[in-house]
């Protein structure tokens, strides 16, 4: 069996008396495009959340690449490779395009403060770098003719693709997407399914994806995994999910006979 490149055992998170995620396991191979789903508050954020390290677990475990990463900090686990988007689209809405993505690189910088300062020829090097990646990125993403338009005069359907953009340019193993598709319409959602299973296989990444529209998730993952409650209550293939009782009751509600 390959090894997983993300694992998750007993995750559980409370905040206070609520149980937000419960004994949340899960196996994420190397190459797969997953879908997470769920009634809302089923805890599927707070999974992304925990996963990131932007919230610390109550119990459970956390494997990355064979590495432990229960706890660790967000920019620690940015620089092993997850990189995410958020349900609501994070940009410097007053910087261009292209410094967005740049901006985003900051972490790979090795120059130090006052290499920063002074300008040197290690830094000049490193933001030349930088910046050939970034335009590399946006030209394969389609948004070369947008470089130097500033983030806030995209129309949305391109805000959320300079969103995506700036989560590869870490060059990630993992991405993880949060309701890609929120506020696009049909057309915006037809082009971001391409753009997903796209980037999946031209930058051979895993992809864990929280979607509420199904179309997208039926559409483009390979397996699903569905919570409610906090808990995971059924796991498998589009078609076998979408047929479970458990998931059409967490739905729609248990329909009395």
């Amino acid at each position: 069996m390959t090894a997983p490149l993300l694992e998750t055992r007993g995750l559980t998170k409370t905040f206070g008396g609520l149980v937000a995620v419960k004994d949340f396991d899960l196996r994420l191979e190397p190459g797969a495009l997953m879908g997470l789903i769920g009634p809302n508050g089923a805890g599927k954020t707070t999974v992304f959340n925990l996963v990131t390290g932007m919230t610390l677990p109550t119990a459970g475990s956390i494997h990355f690449a064979g590495q432990k990463i229960t706890g660790m900090k967000p920019f620690k686990v940015y620089q092993l490779g997850i990189s995410r988007t958020f349900q609501n689209i994070r940009l410097f809405k007053g910087l261009s395009v292209l410094d967005n993505v740049r901006v985003a690189f900051h972490h790979r910088g090795a120059v130090g403060v006052f290499g920063s300062v002074l300008r040197t020829p290690r830094f000049r090097h490193e933001e030349k770098r930088v910046t050939e990646r970034a335009r590399e990125l946006l030209s394969v993403l389609g948004l070369e003719a947008r470089i130097h338009a500033l983030a806030r005069n995209l129309p949305y359907g391109e805000q959320r693709r300079l969103e995506i953009a700036r989560a590869l340019i870490a060059e990630p193993k993992l991405l993880l997407l949060d309701e890609p598709a929120a506020g696009m319409n049909p057309a915006e959602v037809d082009k971001l399914m391409e753009l997903i299973l796209f980037i999946h296989d031209r930058f051979k990444l895993t992809v864990l994806l929280i979607e509420h529209q199904m179309r997208v998730v039926m559409g483009i993952c390979r397996q699903v995994l569905v919570m409610d409650f906090g808990m995971v209550i059924a796991q498998g293939a589009p078609e076998q999910v979408q047929a479970d009782p458990r998931v059409i009751e967490a739905y729609l509600g248990k329909v009395e006979a």
